[in-house]
């Protein structure tokens, strides 16, 4: 099974930054794609960024160009960088791992961290 945790949360001013990593553990064969999703209150969960192994990226168009995510193979964790933080922008951001658990032939499976609170002040 894995595990992810996330980390880096906190309470900003609008123009800011802040760095959210998501470490994932436990046992499997590989970790897949990685993302950062977001859900403010009253409003669904929506995608922030997403990343595969090879490094491509996807963004919400809401993000791109303040936010980048990223990641590190060999200590399987996914960053994400979000500078420029508006008021919109506040949220638990929750990470994402799509993983295989026994061999490359093994169906994804997808897993979910607990979230961490982003909060901007105007």
């Amino acid at each position: 099974q894995v595990q992810l945790v996330e980390s880096g949360g906190g309470l900003v001013q609008t123009g800011g930054s802040l760095r959210l990593s998501c470490a994932a553990s436990g046992i499997f064969f590989s970790i897949d794609a990685m993302g950062w999703y977001r859900q403010a209150p009253g409003k669904p969960r929506e995608l922030v960024a997403t990343i595969t192994t090879n490094g491509a990226t996807n963004y919400a168009v809401a993000v791109k160009g303040r936010f980048t995510i990223s990641r590190d193979n060999a200590k399987n964790t996914v960053y994400l960088q979000m500078n420029s933080l508006e008021p919109e922008d506040t949220a638990v951001y929750y990470c994402n791992a799509d993983f295989r658990q026994q061999n490359f032939f093994s169906l994804p499976s997808s897993v979910w961290g607990q979230g961490t609170q982003v909060t901007v002040s105007s």
